[in-house]
């Protein structure tokens, strides 16, 4: 008889609403995963409650997409306060980081909570009988949603941490609950043998019911097998992923929005560009401070607005506020620039800490700010604004990518410029003959490396401040590059009261962060290196 504990995380996550509401759904009380397992809704319910942990604010995992994707990178600084205002996230980002800080345990401890649901779907699911409720076609569908989730949540850890336990079944007995760390080779093979089996089985987007939108789709595997490839420099198996995703899937089952900035409003919420996404909604009933799981909307809104009280709306706490070298690397002209970094007007300027935001910039598309001024939120700490995770133009971008380097250098081309004529169509009406087709603007020139620049730099200011850059640092092999402290180009462009504030990045140690020593004390492991 299985253990009750792992049917009680379900049946706590499955309490949980999103903002479409296929995760509001009450469990009943039961004992055993037994007796629990009898219907086609509850093998809905428990693949539904792997996806809670995406959405979890608890402790300071609310930061822990962009505080780690953005702030650790040359595009964000931590904002805030003061120094000891999200403490740990100052040593993200001043690479001060140690093995005890906060936000990195959260995080590791959420994802491998995702993965265990998982793994109770996958052992579960294929047991409950067909019924009215569940046929074959859609039980096969909810399997795929679970190993996509699953293989998600290690691609996280992975790029994060390296290496991690890998664990594909129900943990109930404590003598299991000590794994061996596997290598960052094994650790992709077993996202990417997930993300194969999910692949057979799961349904397109458009296959779903409205009241579906916020599930995992083959769009997204396909997606994500591009980038896992890409990530792994695996250029041949990216590009061949990739070109499934453009040739099945862009057009058909996605597009990108007309009007850029759409992708970052409510009412664009799992829009034709959405690929995957995070589903908040406004939730009155929790509030910050309650703890683990406690969470249907995002605290990262309040979080990243501006500390100013003269703006309307709810007043921020100031984090993640992007840097001058990211404002300077957008064109003349690309409106895009002003969809991702906010600019308040001089008098509100005078209430923002200097010594972290030597600009006053703000993360515009988290902030959610219209005509810059900051719309009421019904419950400030729990906002209803779901967080994009992959998007087409993403998608585009690393095909492009693969593409460049696998020799089909006018795929590459044109997935570029499927991206530069949308930016094209939303600029500045002003600035004459603004964003160019490849090569006719920096300086490029017709050549493989220059379009790989290009490429470079599309993805930078395209996905500005999604908490995408320090992936991409990294996975070029560049990040030391960037972001050494006197002699990289982040240092360089950023002001003296920032660059005193960072350590040194040491190659071969900061690009990954440390397995959290409460997790080596209940798993003995192997450290990172350096830490």
């Amino acid at each position: 008889m299985k253990s009750t504990l792992y049917i009680g995380l379900a049946a706590a996550a499955l309490t949980l609403t999103s903002c479409n509401g296929w995760l509001n759904e009450e469990t009943p009380g039961t004992t055993t995963v037994e007796d629990y397992f009898t219907s086609g809704k509850t093998a809905e319910l428990v693949v539904n409650a792997a996806y809670v942990p995406l959405a979890w604010e608890f402790n300071n995992t609310y930061f822990s997409e962009w505080y780690i994707g953005d702030i650790a990178s040359d595009d964000a600084l931590k904002g805030g306060q003061d120094v000891n205002d999200g403490a740990d996230a100052y040593d993200i980002d001043n690479f001060k980081v140690n093995i005890n800080n906060g936000i990195l345990l959260d995080y590791y401890r959420a994802k491998f909570q995702g993965i265990g649901r998982c793994n109770l779907a996958l052992s579960e699911v294929p047991q409950v009988d067909l019924d009215e409720t569940l046929t074959a076609e859609r039980r096969d569908c909810l399997m795929g949603e679970a190993y996509f989730m699953r293989a998600f949540y290690y691609f996280q850890l992975a790029r994060v941490f390296g290496g991690v336990p890998l664990i594909d079944d129900v943990i109930d007995t404590s003598d299991r609950w000590q794994q061996p760390r596997a290598t960052l080779e094994a650790t992709y093979d077993h996202i990417i043998a997930d993300l194969l089996e999910a692949e057979k089985v799961i349904w397109n987007k458009s296959r779903y019911e409205a009241k579906d939108l916020g599930r995992a789709t083959r769009g997204a595997v396909l997606a994500m097998l591009c980038k896992v490839y890409l990530t792994r420099g695996d250029y041949a198996n990216a590009y061949t992923w990739g070109k499934k995703f453009v040739d099945e899937q862009y057009g058909a089952e996605y597009s990108l929005c007309p009007v850029y900035t759409d992708n970052f409003t409510l009412a664009g919420e799992n829009g034709p560009e959405s690929v995957f996404e995070i589903q908040y909604m406004a939730d009155p009933t929790s509030d910050y401070g309650e703890g683990f799981g406690f969470t249907r909307g995002t605290f990262s809104t309040i979080l990243t607005r501006p500390r100013m009280s003269n703006l309307g709306g709810n007043k921020g706490w100031g984090f993640d506020h992007p840097t001058i070298d990211l404002y300077n690397e957008f064109e003349a002209g690309d409106s895009r620039r002003e969809a991702a970094i906010g600019v308040p007007d001089a008098a509100s300027q005078q209430e923002v800490e200097v010594m972290y935001l030597n600009t006053p910039y703000y993360n515009n598309k988290v902030s959610y700010s219209e005509g810059g001024t900051f719309p009421a939120l019904d419950h400030a700490t729990r906002s209803p604004f779901n967080y994009r995770l992959i998007r087409a133009a993403d998608v585009l971008l690393l095909y492009a990518e693969a593409a460049l380097e696998t020799g089909h250098t006018s795929d590459a081309k044109w997935a570029l410029e499927q991206v530069r004529a949308r930016a094209r169509a939303n600029a500045d009406a002003s600035v004459a003959n603004a964003l160019p087709e490849f090569p006719g603007y920096r300086g490029y020139k017709d050549t493989t490396d220059d379009l790989r620049q290009a490429i470079r730099h599309e993805r930078r200011v395209e996905l500005a401040m999604e908490g995408h850059r320090w992936f991409d640092l990294v996975r070029w092999g560049i990040a030391a590059q960037v972001m050494d402290r006197d002699n990289g180009s982040y240092g360089k462009n950023e002001s003296p009261e920032v660059r005193e504030q960072m350590a040194a990045f040491i190659a071969g140690k900061h690009e990954l962060f440390p397995i959290p020593a409460e997790e080596i004390g209940l798993n003995p492991m192997e450290q990172n290196p350096g830490y």
